[in-house]
């Protein structure tokens, strides 16, 4: 075996192991994640210890402390960045609330607090890293005690090691059977987020006797945020599948076992029934006991037919080898595997001139009850009903199993309208947004970053601009990925040239002039704005840019943009009339001297001395440029939008 628990902390006080009389100690999962991953710590009696994901000691001074500790928000974090602090210190923090975004390894996600209290010191900053488990930040219960909480410095940050006498446990069997004598590994159901309490297997991506190598995708789990692939973390062969397609484990419980060597596949299969509940397989019978099959046979299982001659032949790898080895002729055998799988029973069952052997029936899957005097509710649901004072069995649960969840107690306190019923005919009730919803991290940053415009001093001017060629040379390139946002940026950047003063900014009582053009481009995201830069705009090829600005949209929508990726851009381009939009005034960024607002193409009707009736149909679109008048004038912009519309006109210079 290779699996093996978690260490267990020791109190090294009388006084502290009666307070853990009670409590249990939380192991970690195979994954290397506590299962309840609540990332929230108190402090207590000077001393540390974990309870249930928690830490408790208490200040010198007997202040209770709460400690936020980094969460695991996936199976692979290791580490997590703090994107932001959505609370400053001395803040009132309540359980449920938002108080900082972490950026992990797969995206930005808001970590809740699971206590009241006041934030008393912020110990990671923005934009620093800290390992999974260490503390970041001390809550105080009471705002009386924020300074003397905020004292105690980090507030022992690591758990204490575990007692010299107290040697690592080889974990138990989950019910108490007896594992074979081999050497394997258990995949256990990760917790894919700090909230996840349990998971469903969506899909298995190998099957039973399935070869798999470390770092590959084996299954896909549906968490309480999303589905996401789970990677096996050994080399080995898939075994067995204890937890099937569809069903649901509890985070840290065994799902499937995976062996190191394929011979020993079918003991771990009789091991995995046994932590299952379900009875072993019946094993082969041994050709000796041929003569016993005089016996009334019973009623064999319904097999799949064998596989037509020439036909593929769908088999694990062990019944391959053992047909070679047992001289069996594998297409010729019926398998029992799911849609009709040939598995190493099927070949020896063949090999022995024996029926298959009947499966048995899968046991019922039984419907969780609580105990007598047991309320089912989850952790934030109990929080908040604690806090309205009200009595959490009185509360009917809409949850899984009839669990009360947070928006049940929300609905009893009057805070959210139940949901309405649809009507039996006719269209459905649409809902509105209703209450108020604090910002997310990106949402807050955009916000931040408009008011820091508010004192900055500016001019718009607009011009009309002729799209005629500008649209046919688009028309040429766009089968060789160039888009129109890729040829405004290319436009700017060259007429930016020209015009040097269009790309600086105001700094100290001076014009800060920047060597390079860098576009950055506006791109509205799910949850806020964001702006891609594409570098040395006016030293690139079009076709470049336009594989360098699709890399950067990918990016973008997958949240994976690197710093450098979308905050050093000189100017900034926003482009409105893929929406319908003729006309609109940008707001300069904090930091630019310069914005340009795109409008929508429209049809207009000009003089022509050329056309019969002296009259002819062109496109034109709006252009607004926002400036910072201290360092940039009105004649400026004025001629900035001259040569802009110049290389419009005739844009034969952007294709090259």
């Amino acid at each position: 075996m290779k699996f093996v628990r978690g260490p267990l902390i020791l109190a090294s006080s009388a006084l502290l192991a009666v307070l853990l009389v009670n409590e249990s100690v939380t192991p970690t999962n195979a994954f290397g994640v506590v299962p309840s991953t609540t990332g929230v710590s108190r402090a207590g009696f000077g001393g540390t210890y974990q309870i249930a994901g928690k830490q408790q000691s208490l200040t010198e001074l007997s202040a209770e402390a709460i400690k936020i500790t980094m969460p695991a928000l996936s199976s692979t974090m290791k580490e997590g960045r703090v994107v932001s602090w959505l609370k400053s210190e001395g803040d009132q923090i309540e359980a449920g609330e938002a108080i900082m975004v972490v950026e992990s390894d797969k995206a930005d996600m808001d970590v809740e607090a699971f206590e009241d209290g006041y934030l008393a010191k912020i110990i990671t900053d923005e934009g620093e890293t800290a390992p999974v488990g260490d503390v970041v930040a001390l809550i105080a219960s009471e705002e009386s005690e924020i300074d003397e909480v905020a004292a105690s410095g980090d507030g022992a940050a690591a758990a204490p090691a575990p007692a010299e006498d107290s040697p690592t446990e080889e974990a138990a069997p989950v019910d108490g059977a007896s594992a074979p004598d081999c050497d394997f590994s258990q995949v256990d159901m990760p917790a894919l987020s700090s909230t996840m309490k349990e998971g469903k297997i969506v899909s298995w991506l190998k099957a039973e006797g399935d070869p798999v190598s470390a770092g590959e995708a084996i299954m896909v789990v549906e968490s309480d945020k999303a589905d996401m692939d789970v990677e096996a973390f050994e080399d080995g062969f898939l075994a067995a599948i204890i937890t099937d397609e569809g069903d649901v484990g509890a985070v840290g419980a065994p799902v499937a076992l995976i062996a190191e060597e394929e011979s020993d596949i079918p003991a771990l299969q009789a091991y995995a029934a046994s932590l299952t509940g379900a009875p072993a397989p019946a094993a082969a019978a041994p050709a000796a006991a041929a003569p016993a099959a005089a016996a009334p046979k019973a009623a064999a299982p319904k097999a799949a037919a064998a596989a037509a001659p020439g036909g593929r032949v769908v088999a694990s790898p062990l019944a391959k080898k053992k047909a070679e080895q047992l001289g069996v002729d594998i297409s010729t055998v019926a398998g029992t595997g799911p849609n009709g799988r040939i598995t190493a029973g099927d070949v020896e069952l063949a090999a022995s001139g024996a029926p298959p052997a009947a499966k048995p029936a899968a046991p019922a899957k039984p419907a969780w009850t609580p105990a007598a005097g047991v309320v089912a509710a989850t952790p934030t649901a109990r929080a908040l009903a604690k806090k309205a004072r009200l009595d959490i069995a009185t509360i009917a649960g809409t949850g899984e199993f009839g669990r009360v969840t947070a928006d049940d107690v929300k609905i009893a306190t009057g805070e959210k309208k139940p949901e309405r019923k649809k009507a039996a005919a006719g269209e459905a009730v649409v809902e509105m947004p209703d209450g108020y919803e604090p910002f997310t991290g990106m949402q807050r940053a955009v916000s931040n970053n408009m008011e820091a415009t508010l004192t900055t001093p500016i001019f718009r001017v607009s011009r009309e601009v002729e799209m005629d060629k500008f649209n046919a040379l688009y028309a040429a390139l766009k089968p060789k990925g160039v888009t129109v946002s890729a040829m405004l940026a290319k436009a700017v950047a060259l007429a930016i040239e020209k015009y040097p003063i269009i790309n600086s900014s105001y700094r100290d009582g001076g014009v800060q002039y920047n060597p390079d053009i860098n576009i950055a481009m506006a791109v509205a995201i799910d949850g806020g704005l964001i702006t891609p830069t594409l570098k040395y705009a006016n030293e690139r090829s079009i076709i470049e840019i336009g594989e360098n600005w699709k890399e950067l949209v990918g990016k973008a929508k997958a949240g994976t943009l690197a710093p450098d990726e979308y905050n050093s851009g000189t100017f900034t381009i926003s482009n409105l009339g893929m929406f319908g939009v003729t006309q609109f005034d940008a707001i300069l960024p904090s930091g630019m001297g310069g914005i340009l607002a795109i409008g929508g193409t429209e049809e207009h009707v000009v003089p022509d001395s050329q056309a019969i009736l002296g009259l002819k149909k062109i496109k034109k679109m709006t252009v607004t440029l926002t400036c910072d008048h201290r360092q940039i004038y009105g004649a400026d912009g004025a001629l900035f939008l001259k040569a802009f519309a110049a290389i419009m006109a005739e844009p034969d210079v952007l294709s090259k």
